[in-house]
């Protein structure tokens, strides 16, 4: 059986099923390469002076993982530069944010090659390499130019821009070129696909049709592989002790309110000051559930060297300051909001005591714990997911509460009808999610890419 390598910018492994941070590709590789025996490399998230190359290995269980120290240079100029401040906003639809500086691209450029030339000697001819996320688009054609000739997949878990949009950046037609040096490009969600398909087919005069695209005079496979959990262990991690005793606490603290739940990096694609405008809005217009619910808040803080994710966490302590200072009383708050990082097992059981899960991004590639939240519910007594349209995960969730996150008066109502939902109607529309989370897990994602990946003809 042949080899599979993942490529990600950082490898971060969780040791167990209790650690991990909110959503997001650690959980997911992990489980994957528990069952394929497979190498992940990456970058080891340390600096180093002077880039050599050197490889740290590690075995952990039966996967093994191989990383790299990159200079503070590239650091700041390739990942905190051009994937943080040109790419991520760029491709998340808030190009007022984007920040395109030559010395970013030429960073992205030269890590990108570097991360070639360290994996080649690596590699076997018979190993299947999976390339993640929009941190390593040029990676394929490096490889290539090294003269590797496997099959190289390429996933990306953020949504792909409209072609408009994209022609915004530099040299954009170079970097759509590399991506035709992979054997096969995945998306999260349909429409992912089809505004890459407008960029091929508009911009460049080439053509998508029976999952091949055509370009640059190359040929590849593209398609839609919407990931998933770890279902098994996020059910596990759910009925462990640290679950349980943080389900106690919270039922305790509720003192016979409803909680409403969001849990999110601190990013402005996850809509957080819309959610609290919107929160705000029920409260005006449903009296009388004032001092019967409250939000909590989770935003785990991320990115803090780039400066407008300073200027969002500004915005939001003030929103979360002011909706309390005009609505709170002497025994209560309508909003928490907290930045702590939680333990998945601990996460597992804050899930189960909401009665409502607030999951509206902006924008987003599938938003992982929209699935968490599900897996995480009483069956016989479950909360009710609201969640935005424009989550890749809506696609696949559509027994939840679906709303246009930019529109304050419809989420508002959908917090109003998850807080009065019938036990029938709640219970009817977790087990079609539940089904729809356990069926579509992390295995069934990674499975199906790297079969469609290995059945591609060289």
């Amino acid at each position: 059986m042949s080899r599979l390598i993942a490529v990600s910018n950082r490898v971060s492994p969780p040791r167990d099923i209790g650690q991990g941070s909110v959503g997001g590709l650690a959980m997911a590789l992990s489980a994957m390469m528990r069952e394929t025996s497979g190498v992940w490399f990456g970058w080891s998230g340390r600096t180093t002076d002077t880039f050599t190359g050197h490889l740290d290995i590690e075995r952990i269980g039966a996967m093994t993982v191989a990383t790299v120290d990159l200079e503070a240079q590239d650091v700041e100029e390739y990942y905190n530069g051009y994937a943080n401040k040109s790419l991520w906003p760029l491709f998340h639809y808030r190009i007022d944010l984007t920040d395109y500086d030559k010395s970013f691209d030429v960073s992205y450029r030269r890590v990108n090659e570097r991360f070639a030339r360290t994996l080649a000697p690596l590699l076997q001819s018979d190993d299947v390499i999976w390339v993640h996320d929009y941190h390593l688009f040029l990676l394929g054609r490096e490889l290539r130019r090294l003269g590797v000739t496997n099959r190289i997949g390429f996933f990306l878990h953020i949504p792909w821009p409209s072609r408009q949009l994209l022609t915004t950046l530099p040299r954009h037609r170079d970097l759509v070129d590399a991506l035709f040096d992979y054997d096969l490009i995945g998306f999260q969600a349909q429409d992912w696909m089809h505004a890459f398909k407008g960029y091929v087919e508009n911009e460049i005069g080439g053509l998508i049709e029976d999952g091949v695209a055509h370009g640059f005079g190359k040929s590849m496979q593209v398609g839609v592989f919407p990931i998933g959990i770890d279902a098994e262990a996020f059910l596990q991690a759910g009925h462990s002790d640290a679950a349980l005793e943080t389900f106690a606490r919270m039922r305790n603290s509720l003192a016979g309110r409803q909680m409403i739940l969001g849990v999110d990096r601190l990013d402005y694609s996850k809509g957080l000051e819309e959610r609290f405008l919107a929160y705000e809005r029920f409260l005006s217009d449903t009296p009388e559930a004032r001092e019967r619910v409250f939000l909590l808040q989770i935003a785990t803080p991320s990115r803090d060297e780039v400066e407008a994710y300073q200027d969002m966490r500004a915005s939001l302590d003030a929103a979360a300051g002011r909706i309390n200072g005009e609505y709170a009383t002497f025994d209560w708050v309508p909003i928490r909001y907290v930045n702590t990082a939680y333990r998945r097992d601990e996460l597992a059981g804050i899930y189960r005591a909401a009665r409502a899960a607030l999951i509206t991004p902006l924008r987003d590639g599938m938003n992982l714990v929209a699935k968490e939240y599900v897996a995480a519910q009483d069956p016989d007594d479950p909360g009710v997911l609201i969640l935005s349209r424009f989550a890749g995960a809506a696609s696949q969730m559509r027994e939840a509460l679906i709303v246009n996150p930019f529109s304050r008066e419809q989420t508002a109502e959908a917090i109003a009808k998850a807080l009065t939902m019938g036990l029938e109607e709640r219970k009817r529309r977790h087990a079609a999610l539940l089904e729809g989370v356990v069926r579509d897990n992390v295995m069934a994602w990674s499975r199906d890419f790297v079969r469609a990946l290995s059945s591609v003809t060289r």
